[in-house]
């Protein structure tokens, strides 16, 4: 279906999969739909956590724990009609691979530490993976860790190739507590926070009669 003459270009959300040592893009995961919700939780990062601490009352450790969750559909529907080779032959099994492999170390990694472990090595590094951006609009551009990935799939074609699909993903922001500030990450990270600053300082301040008083006591 044809959009309406004029009408703006909607920007998709995604995963930008990044070297964590260099930044350079490794691969960019645009989501087919955009979620119809976003959720985010802040869990403080305060000092004082015991009740009566008055010194430490108001200080904070460090930024929040923010965490995102969000749940895309992905739907072959439209490819099908417009017969789209690799869609017939695999439905959406490329588009799923390409989320669940988020969250696998590469297979050439598991290989190269089972022959170190066959050597003899006693002490194998864990695989390094890729940081993911969560990209929502040139406001949201944040590293994360993925802690969560579910995918229920909805419809299937005559070979049991999956055409529709929901994908729930829980994020992790990850702050310059986890990255630093040297490296890419963290540098993504202050960006971030600087533009919160900005987008607060241009929100509209109350005033003591909205809030029905005259000031404070």
């Amino acid at each position: 279906m044809s959009a309406f003459p004029g009408s703006p270009r909607l920007l998709r959300g995604g995963i930008v999969l990044t070297d964590p040592t260099t930044g350079a893009v490794l691969r960019i995961i645009a989501l087919q739909y955009n979620p119809d919700t976003l959720t985010r939780s802040l869990q403080v990062k305060g000092v004082g956590q015991v009740s009566g601490d008055h010194v430490e009352a108001l200080r904070l450790k460090g930024p929040p724990v923010e965490t995102i969750k969000v749940e895309v559909e992905i739907d072959a529907t439209d490819a099908m009609e417009a017969n789209d080779g690799p869609t017939n032959e695999a439905g959406l099994h490329p588009q799923l691979a390409a989320l669940e492999t988020m969250v696998y170390p590469r297979s050439a990694a598991l290989l190269a530490a089972n022959a170190e472990a066959s050597a003899g090595s006693l002490e194998i590094a864990p695989a390094l993976a890729p940081l993911p951006l969560f990209v929502f609009g040139p406001k949201r551009i944040v590293p994360v860790r993925i802690t969560e990935l579910s995918i229920t799939e909805e419809a299937f074609d005559a070979q049991l190739n999956p055409t529709r699909a929901r994908v729930s993903l829980g994020l992790r922001v990850l702050t310059v507590d986890d990255l630093g500030f040297d490296a890419k990450g963290g540098n993504l990270f202050m960006t971030y926070l600087q533009g919160k600053e900005q987008l607060a300082s241009r929100a509209a301040g109350g005033s003591f009669a909205s809030l029905g008083i005259n000031g404070i006591p």
